[in-house]
Parts: structure tokens; sequence; C-alpha cells
């Protein structure tokens, strides 16, 4: 195989403007300088660093660093941390629409949904993290809330275990497991012009178009613009999802200055989507997974417009000043409809439940890292400053009662709404959160470099203002600050090996007591709680033997619950995760790409409102997930390469005394491309993917929000065909 793949990243010559002149005029055969001048080498950058994004390592799946958070971009065997870096390889190989699509590959997260609607959530160590969490080059809060189109982003990076420190607290109020950030694309140094369209099982076609330049003399002027449009059937009986999203991302560079801008707009439906099945007190045997229980009148949209920018200036050799900003403005119009299981017949009951949403975020961050040497001992100090805002404006209706089946849906008319929380049609504030932060950090470097040792610290303040759905007014409100400390240290025992240790902790804003839960509404609504600290210990190694990488890792987390008992919201308990963590990955042999891994966890209650719940375990969390997936070149066949994925999550507890469990499941998806050169430049990538190959039906995952138990159903057997043309 030929590994042609669209250049997204690529390096740039900066030097002096005699040698760039001396380059241009070659054919004009101008003699050469007497002294040689040394040339720059910079590489294209999401974050506008210097030294770009880091390498693919062997095999092209997945980086040879992630960003961790303040600290920057670090090398994985030379990081206190656990992280993984997924590549544009991986995201276009495994024809991946969505972050959770790229996740599947990740041993460590589980895609789970939101409460009572379409959000992509994700499990990363048996906890939550939230898609309006996710990171977008290094701020909070500026992606869509419930979906994030693939073509915005060229990696998405997970990195495990609490962060407080390095990211500062998540704004949803998730990401104690893990922070999962995005990087956006930016123009290679090579022009590209890619356009790529598609069909998959029921009908939803796609078609988009990747396109960009770069500019000046010093080529130091960059363009790349996304464009997508998705719509129509899926798998599922009558369920239909449109999108269209548009991106422009800029760059722009000089010797000691780099500046990076993206822009992008997103429109996601969903109608007759299917909903989530809650439980009532027993597991619902699975239906058909093309069987769909939603009513056709159900929909749900989400409209995003974001940018961001961000800059930096080498103020010397050693030290180095960074700013960023960023903006978003989202609607959000729904009629969902969810379904709770009355019996084995399979007779449900369920709700109409309208709800608008318009959120306003505002972001930024600056900071200065410098690096020095007090004797044998190297230091890289770093301090930064952050703040966050939202607010968020909203209402809902809701209407009981509605009756259907299971196994045998069939349409019923929409009831009217016949509880309420504030106007529809002009949504007053119901929600207000600023964070503030500063961090400092100094890493130690000792023994030529094989001992690193992170010393942090982050004081933050969270505010946090809640009012009434109906008035506008009020209700409760708090202001609080914490300082969340970090300790991490990284020895190199040998060249191939690494060991790591770190103690940090999650800080978590205080949740906001629901509207409704389990189809009743909760009496202390919008009540606003205290800010809680999760805390973390971490023992792992890493090991490299030429093109192949793996991790190990054990692990520890204490975070506090919250959930409704008798209609009242309140913090009422304390769960303790620890787990063991392994991954795999590289080219195993030539042209045979591996990428894996092994989580155990254990997920026990240790305090609870209910004392006999205590030691059971968590809600919706696997004691065990596995992933293994190969890519492979066929010999003899050039251009030909062919993919397999084997995906394994044991059972999960559906309710807090553990007497209804979810069965375990494996899911197979396989898959195929070809290249082929049209010549002129001009290449042909084509691609299938058979997902879920032996069409299993299956509960795919338990909850999601905190003490929910609500089940989301697996998809069909899928079917997806894409042709792309780089130009």
């Amino acid at each position: 195989m030929f590994p042609v793949r669209r250049i997204s990243l690529a390096a740039i010559v900066l030097c002096s403007p005699q040698l760039l002149w001396a380059q241009t005029a070659s054919s004009a055969q101008v003699p050469e300088p007497e002294t040689a001048l040394q040339t720059v080498t910079v590489e294209a950058s999401a974050d506008a660093s210097a030294q770009g994004l880091a390498k693919p390592f062997a095999g092209g799946q997945v980086a040879t660093g992630a960003r961790n958070g303040i600290l920057g971009t670090r090398d994985w065997k030379n990081s206190s941390f656990s992280s993984t870096a997924y590549t544009s390889q991986l995201i276009e190989d495994t024809q991946s629409k969505s972050v959770g699509d790229v996740l599947l590959s990740d041993p460590s997260v589980r895609q789970a949904r939101g409460f009572g609607n379409f959000q992509e959530l994700y499990m990363l160590r048996g906890m939550p993290v939230y898609s309006d969490d996710i990171a977008y080059n290094g701020l909070y809060g500026l992606l869509p809330r419930q979906y994030v189109a693939s073509e915005f982003f060229e990696r998405v990076e997970v990195l495990r275990g609490a962060n407080a420190f390095l990211n500062g607290a998540a704004p949803g109020g998730s990401g104690v497991g893990g922070v999962i950030s995005l990087l956006p694309k930016r123009a290679g140094n090579d022009a590209l012009t890619q356009v790529s369209t598609g069909i998959q099982t029921g009908g939803q076609a796609y078609a988009s178009a990747d396109v960009s330049r770069r500019f000046g003399p010093d080529q130091s002027t960059g363009v790349r613009l996304n464009a997508v449009r998705r719509d129509g059937g899926t798998g599922i009986k009558d369920e239909d999802r449109s999108l269209t999203a548009l991106g422009v991302g800029l760059d722009w560079r000089s010797r000691d200055v780099r500046l990076s801008a993206d822009v992008g707009y997103q429109r996601n439906s969903y109608r007759g989507g299917r909903p989530s099945v809650t439980p009532s007190d027993f597991i619902p045997a699975v239906p058909d997974n093309k069987t769909n229980y939603a009513q056709s009148w159900t929909r749900s949209t989400e409209r995003d417009l974001f940018a961001t920018m961000r800059g930096e200036w080498d103020l010397n050799a050693t030290t180095t000043a960074w700013a960023a900003g960023g903006l978003r403005r989202s609607k959000e119009d729904n009629i969902n409809s969810g379904v709770t299981v009355l019996n084995a017949n399979g007779d449900t009951t369920g709700t109409r439940f309208d709800n608008v949403r318009k959120d306003r975020v505002g972001t930024a961050e600056a900071g200065i890292r410098t690096r020095l040497q007090t004797g044998s001992v190297g230091h890289e100090l770093v301090a930064s400053a952050s703040t966050y805002s939202a607010t968020e404006s909203g209402a809902w209706a809701m209407a009981s009662g509605l009756r259907n089946n299971l196994y045998n849906p069939y349409a019923s008319v929409m009831p009217e709404n016949t509880f309420f929380g504030g106007s529809m049609a002009n949504p007053y504030k119901v929600g207000e959160t600023r964070f503030d932060s500063l961090a400092l950090s100094d890493t130690l470097s000792m023994y030529d470099d094989r001992l690193q040792v992170t010393l942090g610290l982050r004081r933050q303040r969270i505010d946090q203002t809640s009012y009434d759905y109906n008035s506008g007014l009020q209700t409760d409100s708090y202001k609080k600050s914490a300082t969340t400390p970090a300790l991490g240290a990284v020895f190199k025992v040998t060249d191939d090996v690494s060991v790591y240790a770190n103690y940090i902790e999650a800080l978590t804003k205080g949740a906001v007591a629901p509207a409704t839960a389990n189809s009743l509404p909760v009496l202390n609504a919008g009540q606003v709680f205290s800010p809680y600290k999760s805390k973390q210990k971490e023992l792992g190694v890493k090991w490299q033997r030429g093109t192949m990488g793996a991790t190990a890792a054990l692990y520890t987390t204490d975070v506090p619950s919250s959930y409704v008992v008798n209609q009242m919201y309140g913090q009422y308990g304390k769960q303790r995760n620890q787990g063991m963590e392994f991954t795999v990955f590289g080219e195993a042999a030539k042209g045979l790409r591996v990428l894996g891994g092994l989580t155990l966890t254990q997920a026990k209650i240790k305090q609870a409102a209910d004392a006999s719940q205590v030691d059971r375990y968590a809600i919706g969390v696997p004691k065990t997930q596995a992933t293994l997936g190969v890519d492979w070149d066929v010999p003899g066949v050039s251009g030909l390469a062919l993919n397999a994925r084997v995906t394994h999550t044991s059972s999960q507890y559906a309710n807090a005394a553990n007497s209804m469990k979810v069965a375990g499941w494996t899911r197979t998806d396989i898959g195929a491309r070809y290249l082929v050169d049209l010549g002129n430049d001009r290449m042909l990538t084509l691609r299938a993917r058979l997902d879920n190959v032996f069409d299993k039906n299956y509960w795919a995952s338990v909850g999601g929000y905190p003490g929910a138990n609500y089940l989301v159903q697996s998809a069909p057997r899928t079917l997806s065909v894409s042709a792309t043309v780089n130009f």
C-alpha cells in the first residue's frame, strides 16, 4: 500500500530575507552567499505554538504527544499524566462523523447520552464528560453542546483523570474522570482541495469539501475551509437526521509571533429520534434494533455559532507569552418524549417534554512560560490567568400519560402540555456562571532530564446564580473559591521505559437541581449547590520498543454524588472509582497497525442517603471494557487496506440497589479502503465500513446523568460507503 494521506500539518521554513530571496531566485543562478545561513523550521500548529502538533506515532493512528493543559504539548513518555491523541488519519479511515465515533477506539471511554435529550456523553474512567465540557484549542464551552461534527477537528485528545490544575474546572460540571480536547484544522504547507461524498444504511447521504492554501512569499498566512452537509434516514425506522457545518481556520506567523483563529457554524437536527428507555423494576428485553418507539412529532434542533483566536509571542529564546479568547452563541428547540417500561409485554408510559434554550458564552486566558537553570536542575515555569462566563436562558413545558409499546410501537396524538416553566416564546434568563482562575507551575528536570517533577496550584473562584423560569427573579446563588494542587513525577528508567505518578484534584461547580426527574417535578428545582473537589492518585508505566507503544496505570478517585430522593435533589453520597488501564498502539509489523486496550473498573458507593446502598456498585459503570482494532495493508494489492475493531463492554447495574443489571455486549466493525491514482496529482480514496457486523441487539449504556438509569439501545448493522478525491 502507498500511504497517501490528506496533508493537514506540514513544515514551514522561515529564514532570513536573503536566503528566501536566494531560494526563489535560484532559477536565475544567483551566486550562493559565502556564509550559509541557518534555516528555522516551524511546524504549522493548531494552537499557535512554535513546536506545532506532536508528530504521529508509528502507524499514524495516534500522536507522540498531547496537550497537558497549561503545561502545553507533552511527549507521551515524558508526561506524568495518561493521555492519547487520535489523529486525522484514524478519523478518516474509520469514517468517524463525531467525537463519539472517534472514541470508540479508546478502551477507557464509553459513549452514553444526556438526560432526556440526544447529547453525546462520554463515560471516562466511569464518570461523565458532557459534550459541552469538551475543550476546543485549549478553551472550554465553545463547541456545540450536544454533538460536534468531525469536520471541525484535526485531532481528538483524551487526558485521563482529574485535571483541575491543568485545565481548570469544566463549566458544565463534569470532567472528573478526564478531559476531551479537540484541535482545529490548519492549512498545511501543500495546497489541498478535497471533495468527499457518501451514503449509509437508511439513506443518509453526505457531501463535504476541505480546502486549504498558504499565501505570502514565506507562506506565512494559511486559510483552511471545511464544509459538510448530511441529510436523510438512519438504520432505525423513521429516524431522520440532518447536519450543516461550516468552519474556517486561519493562521499567520512571523519569526517570533504566531496567530490563529477559527470561526464555526453548525446546525444539527433530529426528527423521530429514538429516545432513551427508563426501566421500572426490571430490565426489559431488548427490542429489534431497527425498531423506533419515538413519536413522529418529536424533534430536536441545535444551532451554534462560535469563534476563537489565539496568539503566542516569543519574548526571547526562553520565554513565551500567550493569549486566547472565544465566544459562542447557541439556540436549542426540542420536543422530546422519553418512555418508561411498565411490564414484560413492553407497555410504556411517557411524557412530552418541550424546551428551548439560549446560551451566551465568553472565555479567555493569558499566560507566560519561561525556562531557566538553577545549578543542575532545569525549570519550566508557567503562570496563567483565565476567565469564563456563561448566561443560559430557557423555558420548558411537559405533559404526562403518553402510552405506547416498546416492541410494537404505534402513533399517538401529541398531548397538550400541562406543566410549564417559563415562556417558550420569550424565555427568561435562568442561570449565570462565571469562573476565574490563576495557575502556577514549575516542572523541574534532573539527572539529564531523566527525572521530571511537576508542582502546580490553581486558585479558582466560581460564581453561580440561578433564576426562576417563570418570573426571572433570582432564586439562589453562591461565590466560592478553592485551591487545587497537583504533583506529578515521571522517571525514564531506560530509553524504552518510563514510570510516573501523580496526585491531582478535580473541581466541579455545584449542581443545580433539575426541573424534573423520572417524569415528576423536582421540588427544589433551581437550588444551586456548592462546588466540590474530587481527589485522584495514579501510578503508571509507559513502554516503547521500536514502532510499538503501551501504557499501564492504576488509579483511585473519590467524588461526591448528587441525585434525586423523594423528589428532592441533593448531594447525598460519595463514590469511589478504582481501576487499571492498559493501552497498546503502533505498527506491530510492516503494514499492520494495532490500537486498543483494556480497562478494569470498580466503582462503589461509599456514602449514600440510603445506608443499604453503601458498597454497592455505581449505576452505569461496567467492570470491564476492552477494545482492539487492526488496520492491515493487503500484501500484493497496492492501495488496498482492511480494518476491523472489536469492542467489549461488560454488564452494568441499572439501579442503586444492584438488583437490576444490563447484560454485557460485544460489537464487531469491519472496513476497507482502496486508493486509486487518477493521475495529474489526483487521488481517489474509496471506503466502505460495516458497523455491528452481526447485527446484535443490546442495551449499549445505562444512565450518564448522575443517579439516572435510562437505557440507550444499540444501533443496527450499518453500512457506510464513501469516495474522496484529492486534487
